[in-house]
Formats: structure tokens, C-alpha cells, sequence
């Protein structure tokens, strides 16, 4: 399953006098992690390079910032790929310390700093969560609202009218199950108004 993390988590690693400040941090889009790059930019005006990754909804990127091509976005991105990950942004701020590392070296260096950083974070599971609108007559009120609970659903608002309608939220996971259950216990009295993902 897809985790993000909860706050930022950061590393400092000094290879051949270079230091190598990384940090993982949880986005909700690119633009976001855009401003969170320009932050750092102004924070550290004598570095040399501030490489960046970034996986969030569907949106990636991978930005040497001046190292020789794939040697800081591209390995940056793999470590946030591979431990499946997604609304977070790997940003690894490096000053040079007079010593080539080579290609090899340089991958290693970025790697190792995303990575020690994610070892200090909290990684949370992402839920995705499905919105239900139903209505119903009043007899079934009280059964709805055990359902719900046992479901793990949160109710999102209540209108009592000609008849109850309820809108709720619960994970995606679990929407299918308790749609059946509701419609075997309804017995066809239970009209679903409307469904949509979020």
C-alpha cells in the first residue's frame, strides 16, 4: 500500500569534505514542493546544488540542479519509488567540499542521503477514502447509524426530511462490503444518491 510520511525527516552525511543536507518531507503537489525548493534556496545561498525529488498524485520529478545528468534527481526519486511512497518530496542540499566524486560517488552520495532521511520518518499508510450519500425512511435510522460505526465510517452531515439522508466517508477498502450490507438489510428501501472518490 502507498505511505507517505507525516513530517519532515532530515539527514547530514560528509563525504570527501562535500556535506550532503537531506530532507524528506511530505507535499501535497509539485507547486508545493516548487516554493519548498525556492525556500532552500534562500536558506543556503553558498551551495553548490540543491537536487530535488518528488512523487505526489501522479506528479514526479527528478532535478540534477547543475551535478552531471542522473547522478542526484533520478537516484533521489528511485529511493522515494521503491519504498512506495507518494506525496513526499526528497530535496538533498550539497556544499562542495573541493573533491570530485565521479559518477558512481555522486549517485551514492544522494542516495544515502534520501535514505538516511527515511529512516528518521514516520511513515504513515495512505487511505483512500470513498464519499456515500444515501436516503432512507426513519425506520431505518437507528440501523444505518450501527452500520456505520461497525464499518468504521465517519458521518459527514445528516438531513431529516421526507426521509434521512445520510452522507459518510470510509476507506475505499471497505465501501464495497458495507454497500452489500446495507442493501441486503434495506431491502430496497435504501437509495444511493451519490458516489464519488476522494
Amino acid at each position: 500500500m502507498p505511505q507517505t510520511i507525516s513530517v519532515a525527516a532530515h539527514s547530514e552525511l560528509f563525504i570527501k569534505k562535500s556535506r550532503f543536507l537531506g530532507c524528506v518531507q511530505p507535499v501535497a503537489d509539485r507547486a508545493a514542493a516548487q516554493q519548498a525548493v525556492a525556500q532552500l534556496r534562500l536558506q543556503h545561498p553558498a551551495a553548490a546544488h540543491v537536487c530535488w525529488a518528488l512523487l505526489a498524485g501522479g506528479e514526479s520529478a527528478a532535478v540534477d540542479d547543475g551535478e552531471p545528468g542522473g547522478t542526484a534527481g533520478r537516484p533521489m526519486f528511485e529511493v522515494l519509488r521503491h519504498q512506495d511512497l507518494d506525496g513526499v518530496l526528497a530535496t538533498v542540499v550539497r556544499y562542495y567540499g573541493g573533491v570530485k566524486l565521479g559518477a558512481g560517488g555522486l549517485v551514492r552520495a544522494y542516495t544515502d542521503s534520501v535514505a538516511q532521511a527515511l529512516l528518521l520518518a514516520q511513515k504513515i499508510t495512505i487511505v483512500k477514502l470513498r464519499t456515500l450519500r444515501c436516503g432512507f425512511p426513519y425506520a431505518l435510522e437507528g440501523l444505518m447509524r450501527r452500520e456505520l460505526e461497525i464499518a468504521g465510517a465517519t458521518l459527514l452531515d445528516v438531513a431529516h426530511g421526507e426521509q434521512v439522508r445520510f452522507d459518510f466517508s470510509l476507506s475505499d477498502a471497505a465501501a464495497a462490503a458495507l454497500l452489500a450490507r446495507l442493501d441486503e438489510a434495506g431491502h430496497g428501501r435504501i437509495a444511493w444518491l451519490g458516489v464519488e472518490e476522494g
